[in-house]
């Protein structure tokens, strides 16, 4: 058996529903039930106190992280005062590491997707300075790198990208979540890497729907006889929420088209775009981000807050149009309430997982007639429906449930300490 070990994870925040945060939660968890302890640091944090250490200065959105970000992207070149400000920055940010390792007596770092895309480009300096100085074993685990975002390449901090986003260290184990990524940080960086994808716990299906939950439709504005379409993302350009108008006004059917997140991080422009778009489609937009939290609950206003578990329990379809993913979190959850669903051949589906055999109905860029039919036809024959999905269901127990993350961390835990035996 392997030596139980007390593992660090850093990053922005490990708070809400961003995949990263889920994705760090759903480590923790298999990490815990194979014996070893979790710890946390970040600039914003709903993990348990006792487990946890804030720092402001790891969230992107800290004042002077900010500045260091407007200062370095869009730019060609670089004030100095932004160059003393990452320096200040940084060295905060590292002594908070020494401070973490200390307080929790960590034997390693995981780092959530720090050390991969630069909102926060004194953490990645700070991380990758402290590894080299220390020599502490690290599993960097990358979500979204740099150069799949536009806005990261006009840009004065190259030397900073090429220090930390990632950096080429024996100490740090690179994970990434498909095999697009593992190829371009080879071609990229030189730098080998193990593919991780998203997972969700399969082995345990989740509990059917309850009372709580059995006013959503009502509370959402969907009456009898109307079909809820579920887009569970945040509004940004990406995520192609203006295929999924386009094809919930062409089912030809009552329907209403239900987004659960907010625009986040990205800008507003593009959700008054959708707005206006679907009222040009004639299709009933419902953005009820504020009615979907972590946690079930009420508003200020005196309305429930519904989970995202119960949004998927209730609807009757579900739309994934994205023309981008690092993976593909909606597809495996849509999965996993075995819930039918429309999904776009953005490049990580047609490389990693249609080809494993998952039925959906399909658009290839556009929604094309073919799209429609399909769609129709699963949405009207519930037979049909339970065919795809329980097939859908066990391809995704096989190749992205909690098991296949479990050998893999076995695997990368050996390779960072050897075979230990635990003989406590």
């Amino acid at each position: 058996m392997m030596k139980k070990r007390r593992i660090g994870f850093v990053g922005t925040r490990f708070a809400g529903t961003d995949g990263v945060s889920l994705e760090t939660g759903k480590w923790a968890k298999v990490l815990e039930a194979d014996g070893h302890e979790c710890f946390y640091l970040a600039g914003m944090l709903d993990t348990p106190p006792e487990c946890s250490m804030l720092l402001s200065e790891c969230f992107f959105e800290h004042d002077g992280v900010l500045e260091t970000t407007h200062g370095c992207f869009g730019e060609e070149t670089r004030d100095p005062k932004i160059t003393l400000q990452i320096e200040k920055i940084k060295h905060v940010i590292k002594d908070g590491l020494r401070e973490y390792v200390d307080k929790f007596n960590l034997d390693m770092l995981i780092p959530e997707n720090a050390l991969t895309i630069p909102l926060n480009l004194p953490l990645g300096l700070a991380i990758t300075e402290y590894a080299i100085e220390t020599g502490i074993p690290v599993i960097a685990h990358h979500h979204d790198f740099f150069w799949e975002r536009t806005r990261f390449l006009n840009n004065s901090c190259w030397d900073y990208l090429d220090k930390a986003f990632p950096p080429h260290m024996q100490s740090i184990k690179n994970v990434c979540l498909n095999s697009s990524q593992q190829h371009q940080l080879s071609r990229r960086r030189g730098v080998a890497a193990t593919i991780i994808p998203n997972v969700m716990d399969y082995a345990n299906p989740p509990a059917p729907a309850d009372d709580y939950a059995s006013d959503i439709r009502e509370s959402l504005g969907i009456k009898p006889g109307e079909k809820f379409i579920l887009q569970p993302t945040r509004i940004v350009k990406r995520k192609g929420i203006d295929h999924a108008i386009e094809f919930v006004s062409r089912l030809n059917m009552p329907a209403k088209l239900v987004i659960s997140h907010a625009s986040g991080d990205e800008g507003y422009e593009y959700y008054g775009r959708i707005c206006n778009y679907a009222k040009m489609m004639n299709v009933d937009l419902i953005q009820c981000s504020d009615n979907v939290g972590v946690e079930r609950g009420m508003t200020a206003n005196g309305e429930k807050i519904y989970t995202l578990a119960d949004m998927y329990q209730a609807c009757d379809f579900v739309t994934y149009p994205s023309v981008v993913e690092g993976f593909g979190n909606a597809f495996l959850e849509a999965i996993y309430y075995k819930k039918p669903l429309l999904v776009n051949n953005y490049s990580i589906y047609s490389y990693d997982i249609r080809p494993k055999g998952f039925r959906a109905a399909e658009m290839d860029g556009y929604v094309s007639a073919d799209t429609v039919k399909d769609a129709i036809e699963i949405i009207n024959n519930p037979e049909l429906t339970k065919e795809i999905t329980d097939h859908n269901y066990m391809l995704a127990h096989r190749f992205f449930s909690y098991e296949v993350l479990r050998q893999t961390l076995h695997s990368l835990l050996s390779g960072c300490f050897g075979i230990e035996c635990n003989h406590g």
